[in-house]
């Protein structure tokens, strides 16, 4: 048996990964274990169809390292190809909006560097609930009702995913087969065998734009993550392809305001906002694919830097964070994704899986630095987050929240860090967030300074208490080599979940 925790966007993805500790994984083996579950018993907010990014900080390691597990866009995919099949922006669904799936081949990069246990025992805890079942949560039967509409294009999709009522029984043969298929035979199965012929089938039928080409070069890229200061802590993002230059540009800046401007109420949600909106045009200006453009960090990191244009982010996006430990001194940060909720909408028939919609973050304009190219990444929202503090790890933690996330991922931090609170008031307490365009900040009812804050003269749009759209976090703070204190997030199904 391994010690060790892991906090989860749904108990049974907390459990699995538990139990995965207990058979003497690792608590790399656990968060995929547990993400595999994921990709199960959350389809509206993940899919083994989506792209994945982690943080691990390896047992001895003096620095961690990220693993970047985006797909491309399509050999086929032009801003040309795109209008010609009508369309004046990037389609947020449908086919037009697939790019190819990152997550399995990440999951293999992953256990092969910091795995203990092969592939096919880390996903069988998830073949057996596709397999046998699960039972749907209130949250997810909201999401069902609420994109009725979308998974009712698609045949496959509405057939799997038929509007249900929490409580019910939901079962997924053929992502039990996918799951089992890749656990046989690798994650080349996926991208080079029948998976990957049934995924560019389904494609091809509905005039996409990924081709059998595509899915057989894909790779993930081990990277060095970005690291800034924050108050004691040194702070680790990842590199573009993704927004973690944004998180970090926002806390170099938060660094400089003492921490009491940063307690509750009206001073720190505006204090807060202009901090955002200084830091999110430089994301929308700069960040891409690396190996198209690269983004320049002084911008980012000087927090002199003047404010320029202004963000043009689309609001959406559901995924899962996730985290776990051990007791060798492991630690994981992972955050997973089929981008908006329930992805494109297409089930590649025979898969039981949906494929991402990660494509929709593309432009049509030309001159935009993050416009639609073929085989490239788009600029990505998925950002896990490790701080260390005199050199050793000190707290794993993240958020899910779409583009979003830079500002709740903050808002955890400061949490833990300037408002001394425990990991599960951290990730509980109420949070705000400036919404894409800049001009509405979403309040959750519940916060005790909501009704200060609505008289400020800010743009305040109320939202139900432990609102999804403020994000699924989750948290785990080191104490010692096996003392950690962790927990996720109330907005969630999740749970945490300790082994030793």
């Amino acid at each position: 048996m391994t010690n060790g925790v892991i906090a989860t966007p749904h108990r049974l993805a907390s459990e699995a990964g538990a139990q995965v500790l207990r058979e003497g994984g690792n608590a790399i083996d656990a968060a995929i274990a547990a993400d595999a579950v994921l990709c199960v018993v959350y389809p509206h907010m993940t899919s083994v169809g989506g792209d994945l990014m982690a943080i691990v900080w390896p047992a001895n390691a003096d620095t961690p390292v990220g693993i970047i597990g985006s797909g491309r866009s399509g050999e086929l995919a032009t801003i040309e190809a795109v209008r010609e099949r009508g369309h004046d922006t990037m389609p947020e669904r449908g086919v037009l909006s697939v790019t190819v799936p990152g997550t399995v081949e990440a999951w293999g990069r992953l256990l092969e560097r910091f795995g203990t246990l092969g592939l096919a025992a880390v996903v069988e805890p998830a073949v057996a609930l596709a397999q046998n079942g699960y039972i749907i949560t209130e949250r997810l039967a909201a999401f069902l009702r609420e994109d009725a509409e979308l998974l009712t294009r698609e045949p496959a999709a509405h057939e799997l995913y038929p509007p249900m009522e929490g409580g019910m029984l939901l079962r997924n043969s053929d992502l039990a087969s996918v799951l089992r298929d890749i656990g046989r035979h690798g994650v080349g199965t996926f991208y080079r065998g029948e998976i990957a012929a049934a995924i560019v089938a389904a494609i091809k039928r509905r005039d996409g734009l990924v081709t059998a080409k595509d899915l057989a070069s894909h790779r993930s890229h081990w990277v060095e993550p970005l690291r800034v200061r924050y108050r004691d802590l040194t702070v680790f993002e990842l590199p573009p392809p993704t927004q973690g230059l944004t998180a970090l540009a926002m806390l170099v800046r938060l660094d400089r305001i003492p921490r009491q401007r940063l307690q509750p109420g009206v001073e720190f949600v505006t204090t807060f906002k202009r901090i955002r909106d200084e830091c999110y045009p430089l994301r929308d200006r700069y960040i891409t694919d690396p190996e198209f453009a690269v983004a320049p960090l002084e911008p980012f990191l000087d927090p002199g830097h003047a404010p320029v244009g202004s963000a043009d982010a689309r609001d959406g996006g559901d995924t899962i964070y996730l985290c776990a430990a051990d007791e060798h001194g492991n630690y994981v940060s992972l955050i997973q994704s089929a981008a908006y909720s329930f992805g494109s909408g297409i089930v590649a028939e025979g898969t039981g899986m949906l494929l991402q919609n990660r494509g929709a973050y593309f432009k049509l304009d030309r001159n935009h630095v993050n416009r639609l190219e073929p085989k490239k990444r788009t600029m990505h929202t998925l950002i896990p987050a490790i701080a260390s503090r005199e050199g050793r790890p000190a707290i794993v933690f993240g958020s899910m929240g779409g583009e979003g996330q830079p500002q709740l991922q903050t808002q955890v931090l400061i949490n833990l860090v300037d408002r001394d609170l425990e990991p599960g008031e951290a990730v509980a307490r109420p949070r705000i967030r400036v919404q894409a365009g800049g001009d509405i900040v979403s309040v959750e009812a519940d916060d005790p300074d909501a009704r200060e804050i609505n008289r400020s003269g800010l743009k305040i749009e109320l939202k139900p208490p432990q609102h999804h759209s403020l994000g699924h976090a989750a948290a785990i703070v080191i104490d010692g080599p096996e003392a950690w204190r962790a927990g996720a997030d109330p907005r969630s199904d999740g749970s945490v979940e300790y082994v030793g």
